[in-house]
């Protein structure tokens, strides 16, 4: 069992920048690929970013040239810098790891999730 926990998060103004960060309890992230996905208040759950074992990056559309996943295994953590920030970036993020790596993109191919940690960003 891979529990995994969040930091980060909170209220920003428009413009600014968070970083979000996701660590394995008791564990080393280094061989699952890790998710990043957000789900605003009556919405599905939206793929953000994700970054593979091998340290393959994916982004969402939205987020290119504005958000950045990167790991750092030394420290067995996945980050997402998140800049520019914009009031529909309002979200519950959620962080998820995945043994396989299949399908990075999909919320239900992953098989440990975190907690989520609200990110608010004012107008």
């Amino acid at each position: 069992q891979v529990q995994l926990v969040i930091s980060g998060g909170g209220l920003v103004q428009a413009g600014g920048s968070l970083r979000l960060s996701c660590a394995a309890s008791g564990r080393t992230l280094s061989t699952y690929a890790v998710g990043w996905f957000r789900q605003a208040s009556g919405k599905e759950h939206e793929f953000v970013a994700a970054v593979l074992s091998g340290g393959t990056t994916y982004s969402a559309g939205s987020v290119k040239g504005r958000f950045a996943i990167s790991r750092d295994n030394a420290n067995h953590g996945v980050y997402l810098q998140m800049n520019s920030l914009k009031p529909e970036d309002t979200a519950i993020y959620y962080c998820a790891a995945s043994r396989s790596g299949a399908q990075p993109t999909t919320w239900s191919s992953y098989d440990y999730w975190g907690q989520g940690t609200q990110v608010t960003v004012s107008s």
